[in-house]
């Protein structure tokens, strides 16, 4: 047990722990709470008070979660003295007990402190973070059917550009490395020729590695495992157009990932083309199979039709037997598609689509758009999950002035702690908080950002009597 500096640990309680990345919950977990700046003070009392009635309500005495009270942001500054918004001891308690939630923390924008949210995943190696967008019957939204965008969108955590190896413009290491670039690396690489980085710029690095990507996408491919019918779909989401060794990269060794480590489980698009081709046709030769699944393939050079052709003949030696004979469409499909394209399909075919694993930025942009379409990020969830810990939180902003009025919508902590209890394998109570959302909802009893866009008007509740409505529906 960690020698705390000031925290006062619960007088009962007991430890998650992990095997190869699956906790194992007590039926009395220690959970370290974060309040949250700003509208903190209003949205975790009422998400606490959701929780521990839904778990009162399933399980009587034989289950219940004993909350750690931890400091992070302007309140651990509070207590710890100024500019420590990160303690050491909320580091080691968040380590110990390996689970977490927490409300909406401040980062400023430009100079000050970093990201608390983008440090907390760094250090725990939380390198999945998983954001759920589904539509609540009644939530006002802008989209004609909103009803039919239900995603999971997996982003990597702890990669990419949100890294932070980045260098201020005129800054002596942002100037050498611009002159090392342009006068070695560039000259020196045969697809950057008569490129070079313009003086006076700030320089951002963006890695991606194999490693990281695959540990990443082995968790989206792995939920998929435990959905249903055409909820059974991974799709990479990638500019791997323009940036091939990077975001290209990602979607490889996803595939890669796909047919080595799951191949059992996984079909993938192309795969799918060709044994479907074969079971409308069996008598279909290897150049029509490859006309059906590669446009413009008669214009292609020799080596390319070969290649392709190649390509098809080891699919039908390999898994034929196994996934022909519409066998894949029982299995998981993992596709890929161009990021920018996600944007379009979420609103305009969002049915298509289950699970999309996305490097880190791309991922904060969609599932921010994805959490718009279905009403907003104060219904939208969030989990940053790794090996060894795992932190819920609130998806949205501070809101500072709003803080203190109770009026905020609680949703996204009240959803995120839903996830936590399904992370623990307590469903029932899980459960049970989803329904009395949906049905306070649906009889229009919401919070002022809900309210004001329901036709007709309806009066808002506050965040602390939204809370007391989600309960009531149990």
């Amino acid at each position: 047990m960690p020698k705390f500096e000031k925290l006062t640990l619960p007088n009962e309680g007991e430890i998650i722990t992990f095997n190869q990345g699956i906790p194992n919950v007590p039926n009395n977990p220690i959970v370290p709470f974060i309040r949250g700046d700003g509208t903190g003070v209003d949205i975790w009392p009422a998400t606490q008070i959701v929780l521990d009635s839904a778990i009162k309500k399933s399980y009587g005495d034989e289950r219940k979660i004993n909350w750690f009270k931890v400091y992070a942001g302007d309140e651990a500054c509070e207590l710890y003295g100024t500019y420590n918004y990160l303690p050491q001891d909320t580091i080691e308690a968040i380590r110990h007990f390996g689970v977490a939630i927490k409300g909406p923390l401040t980062t400023p924008i430009g100079g000050g402190i970093r990201s608390l949210n983008v440090a907390l995943r760094q250090i725990f190696d939380l390198y999945s973070c998983v954001r759920p967008c589904k539509y609540y019957s009644g939530t006002p939204s802008p989209h004609k059917n909103p009803q039919n965008l239900d995603v999971i969108v997996y982003r990597e955590n702890t990669e990419d550009i949100y890294m932070g190896i980045e260098w201020e413009a005129e800054d002596n290491n942002c100037l050498e490395l611009i002159n090392h670039l342009n006068n070695v690396v560039i000259p020196n690489s045969k697809n950057l020729k008569n490129r070079s980085i313009p003086n006076g710029s700030g320089i951002g690095i963006k890695p991606v590695s194999k490693s990281g990507s695959q540990r990443h996408i082995r968790k989206a491919i792995e939920h998929a495992k435990r959905l249903s019918g055409d909820k059974r779909h991974v799709t990479l989401v990638h500019k791997g157009n323009i940036m091939k060794y990077t975001e290209g990269a990602f979607r490889d060794w996803g595939y890669e990932l796909a047919v080595n480590e799951f191949r059992e489980d996984c079909i993938t698009e192309r795969e799918s083309w060709i044994l479907d081709n074969i079971q409308k046709n069996p008598e279909i030769t290897i150049e029509n199979n490859a006309r059906k699944i590669e446009p413009g393939f008669d214009k292609l050079t020799n080596n390319k039709k070969a290649f392709i052709c190649e390509e098809i003949k080891e699919v039908i030696a390999s898994i034929s037997n196994s996934h022909g004979d519409g066998k894949w469409r029982d299995l998981i499909l993992v596709d890929d598609r161009i990021a920018d394209s996600i944007f379009q399909q979420i609103q305009t075919r969002p049915q298509e689509y289950s699970i999309l694993a996305t490097l880190n930025l791309n991922g904060d942009y969609v599932s921010d758009a994805a959490a718009a379409i279905v009403g907003g990020l104060g219904m939208a969830p969030g989990a940053n999950i790794g090996d060894n810990a795992a932190i819920f939180e609130a998806t949205h902003g501070t809101a500072p002035k709003h803080a203190g009025l109770n009026k905020i919508n609680p949703g996204s902590v009240i959803l995120s702690g839903v996830m936590m209890l399904e992370y623990f394998g307590w469903n029932e109570a899980a459960n049970l908080i989803t329904n009395g959302l949906s049905k306070a909802i649906e009889q229009k009893k919401v919070t002022y950002d809900l309210a004001r866009l329901m036709e007709p008007k309806v009066e808002p509740l506050s965040c602390s009597s939204f809370a007391e409505e989600i309960i009531s529906n149990f």
